[in-house]
């Protein structure tokens, strides 16, 4: 499974995020694929008050304040 996380540079709370998806990553089996929102305008324009953002098969899991059991419930399905 392939987990896409969208933040950018500097960004505290996307530095936090990042770490609580690692743990999940601990005990649920999945690729984490970095995205830097500030190289695509697109993304950027769409991302840029959410950031960091989880999402999985093209929907958004979770997005701000990410939490453990959120994401763990969401990607052991």
């Amino acid at each position: 499974m392939i987990i896409k996380f969208y933040s950018k540079p500097d960004c505290e709370l996307c530095v936090e995020g990042l770490h609580t998806l690692k743990i999940v990553q601990e005990d649920i089996d999945f690729t984490i694929e970095h995205y830097n929102i500030e190289k695509d305008d697109e993304v950027h324009e769409k991302y840029m008050l959410m950031i960091p953002v989880v999402e999985r098969d093209g929907k958004v899991i979770q997005y701000g304040q990410l939490d453990y059991a959120t994401l763990y419930e969401a990607l052991g399905d």
